[in-house]
C-alpha cells in the first residue's frame, strides 16, 4: 500500500509478528523479533500498521498478545512449564486475535518455522505472509535438497558429501570414504538445522567420529563439506519476481570456525561493509545471489552466503537463509541499511512483498 492510499483510507493493517518456535534457535528468534517489532513501530509504520503478537514456546504451543508481549519486553523465554504444565506439546490452536491478522510476519528461525510448515499453516489458512512459501523455505533449510537445487541450476558450490545417520552403525567404510573424497579438515553438519547448531569442525577421524554422532542427534540426513581456507561473505536479497542484491558483507573473527557461540556473543565476531574485494567480485557475487534464490525458488527476504578464495578469486556458494536473523548482529538488515533501506522501510517492504 503506497503512502497515497494509506492516507486515503486511514486504517491500520493488522500484521501478525510470530517469534519462538520449537527449535535450537528460539533465543535468536526473540531477539529478531524485538528488531522486527520495533521497525514496525517505527516512523510512518505505526500509523500503517496494527502489530500482533504471537509468541510460539519451545514445546510449539501458540500463545497471544499478553504472553509474547511480555516475553519480547523481557527478552528472555519463560519455561513452558511456567506457562502451562498441562498442556500437551505441538500446535493446539490459533490463540485469540490470530484470525484478525491480515499479514503474517513469521520470525522463526530453525525448523517448524523456517522449514515450510509455519508457511504451509498461512497457506491454508489463506493470509499472506512475508518470505517465502513452503518449497522454498523447505529447499532453502534442507542443506542437501539445496545443494542439489545448486548443482542443477549449474551453480559453483565447493566439494561436499551427503550421509545417512544410519551409517555411523559401521563407521569405518563411511570415515574412510569422506577421508579419501573431502580430506581433512572437514565441517559436519545436520542437514535441517541454521546458526551453526549442529555442526562442527573435525581435524582427525576422532573428532570427525564425534561431529557425525553429534549432528545425527539432530537430524537422521547429515552433511559433510571440505575444509576450504576462504574468506565468508554474504549478500541479502530482496523481492518476489524483480530480485535485488545488496552490497557485500563479510564476516570477519578470530575464532577457529564461525560456530553458533562466535556467531551471537558480543565481540566474538564483527562485520565489515561493503566487503573489500574487487568489484568485479561484488557484481559475481550479486548476480549469483539472484540466482541462487531462483533455484530454490525463494522469494521475499533471502540472505545468501559465498565462499570467496581470494588466491584464485573462486566465488563458492555456501547456503541460503530463507529467514534470515535481524538481532543486533545480524547482516540481513546491515547489509540493506548499507545500501540505502534503513530497517523501518526494509520491513515496510516485506510486507509489502507478502
Amino acid at each position: 500500500m503506497s503512502d497515497e492510499e494509506f492516507s486515503a483510507t486511514q486504517r491500520p493493517r493488522d500484521v501478525g509478528l510470530v517469534f519462538g518456535g520449537a527449535s535450537g534457535e528460539h533465543d535468536v528468534s526473540i531477539r529478531s523479533a524485538a528488531t522486527v517489532a520495533r521497525g514496525l513501530g517505527s516512523g510512518r509504520n505505526a500509523a500503517r500498521y496494527r502489530l500482533r503478537h504471537f509468541y510460539i514456546d519451545r514445546l510449539g504451543r501458540w500463545w497471544g498478545d499478553e504472553v509474547a508481549s511480555a516475553v519480547l519486553r523481557s527478552g528472555v523465554a519463560p519455561d513452558p512449564a511456567d506457562l502451562s504444565p498441562a498442556d500437551r506439546p505441538g500446535f493446539q490452536g490459533l490463540p485469540e486475535g490470530a484470525l484478525a491478522v491480515e499479514v503474517w510476519f513469521p520470525v522463526l528461525h530453525g525448523p517448524n518455522g523456517e522449514d515450510g510448515t509455519v508457511q504451509g499453516l498461512f497457506t491454508l489458512m489463506q493470509v499472506p505472509f512475508v518470505g517465502s512459501g513452503v518449497l522454498g523455505s523447505a529447499v532453502g533449510m534442507d542443506k542437501l535438497a539445496m545443494k542439489a537445487a545448486f548443482a542443477a541450476a549449474g551453480l559453483p558450490q565447493g566439494p561436499y558429501q551427503a550421509v545417512e545417520a544410519t551409517e555411523l552403525a559401521d563407521p569405518g567404510p563411511l570415515l574412510a570414504r569422506l577421508e579419501d573424497s573431502l580430506g581433512l579438515p572437514c565441517f559436519v553438519k545436520p542437514a535441517n538445522m541454521g546458526s551453526s547448531v549442529g555442526i562442527s569442525k573435525a581435524s582427525d577421524r576422532e573428532q570427525l567420529l564425534a561431529g557425525l554422532q553429534a549432528a545425527a542427534a539432530h537430524d537422521p540426513r547429515l552433511i559433510v563439506e571440505s575444509g576450504l581456507k576462504v574468506r565468508e561473505l554474504e549478500c541479502a536479497v530482496l523481492g518476489r519476481g524483480q530480485l535485488e542484491a545488496s552490497v557485500l558483507g563479510e564476516i570477519v573473527f578470530d575464532a577457529d570456525w564461525y560456530d553458533y557461540d562466535t556467531k551471537y556473543t558480543e565481540g566474538l565476531s564483527r562485520t565489515v561493509i561493503p566487503a573489500a574485494v574487487p568489484a568485479a567480485v561484488q557484481d559475481e557475487a550479486r548476480r549469483l545471489a539472484i540466482e541462487a534464490v531462483r533455484a530454490v525458488g525463494a522469494s521475499g527476504l533471502s540472505r545468501v552466503d559465498f565462499f570467496y578464495e581470494e588466491a584464485s578469486g573462486r566465488l563458492l556458494l555456501n547456503e541460503i537463509n530463507t529467514l534470515p536473523g535481524f538481532t543486533n548482529q545480524s547482516m540481513y538488515p546491515m547489509l540493506w541499511a548499507a545500501s540505502g533501506i534503513p530497517l523501518d522501510d526494509l520491513v515496510h517492504r516485506l510486507v509489502e512483498l507478502a
